[in-house]
């Protein structure tokens, strides 16, 4: 599948995976900074953002996704990064293809199982009727029957798009919402990435626990630990310098 992406800056490719029901503008804030000193790819991922959508997602296909993106692109080795979602791809196509990745950052989760824990946001999602709704705070006061934190309201909404017939959802809602345990799915490999790698977790966060880390050890050997003080899981909008500072700190 050809993936959308924006491509920005100079120096050594960096290509950023973002996390469930995010898209690539999640990120440009931080590729404002970043572009300084690396050639980003900010992608979208299948049934997120600009990209296709498809009946098949699962971390398999994700990850072949990315392959084609960066063989088309003519990038022989890269340095890697994906926050939640991104990150469990990021992860798996590290341990499928380690000659192609230079180095790999994850942020805010480990290679484990996770439990399915977005019913209630599909179910605040699925709740609106994009045909009867005329207003962009339409969709916020039906959202926020479901979801009180108005910073959560408008990530998700930043997904939610018009055409000339209305609006419309850009993640592929029915197929997300069918198949939402493939999110929470474990590295299912034996391989390893032997290369440099940095988890980046927020200190507010459980998504990396200290039970986590045989587990990364046994995949990515020639790891390191960082965590971003006062900063939850989604640290990149939370503490945007931080995150810029330790990614440059691993990467130069």
């Amino acid at each position: 599948m050809k993936l959308n992406f924006k491509k920005t800056g100079t120096g050594k490719p960096l290509v950023i995976l973002h996390g469930l029901f995010g898209s690539a503008d999640n990120w440009f804030s931080i590729a404002k900074e970043l572009e300084k000193d690396f050639t980003l790819y900010l992608v979208d991922q299948r049934n997120h953002g600009d990209s296709p959508h498809s009946e098949e997602w699962n971390y398999g296909v994700m990850v072949e996704d990315l392959k084609e993106l960066i063989d088309e692109e003519g990038l022989d080795k890269i340095y890697l990064m994906g926050h939640s979602m991104g990150g469990k791809t990021a992860m798996n196509f590290a341990v499928e293809y380690p000659e192609r990745v230079d180095r790999l950052i994850v942020a805010d989760i480990a290679p484990r199982y996770y439990e399915v824990h977005h019913q209630t946001i599909l179910e605040g999602l699925n709740s609106i009727k994009l045909d009867q709704i005329k207003s962009r705070k339409e969709a916020d006061d039906q959202l926020a029957k479901y979801i009180d934190e108005v910073g959560i309201r408008q990530f998700l909404l930043k997904s939610l798009g018009r055409n000339s017939e209305g609006f419309v959802w850009k993640i592929n809602l029915p197929v997300i919402t069918e198949n939402i345990e493939e999110v929470g799915e474990e590295l299912d490999s034996d391989g390893k990435y032997e290369g440099p790698t940095l988890f980046l977790g927020g200190s507010n966060s459980n998504y990396i626990r200290q039970e986590d880390l045989p587990d990364i050890l046994e995949h990515f050997p020639n790891y390191q630990i960082e965590f971003v003080q006062d900063a939850g899981h989604w640290l990149h909008a939370e503490k945007p310098e931080a995150v810029i500072q330790e990614v440059r700190r691993f990467l130069n």
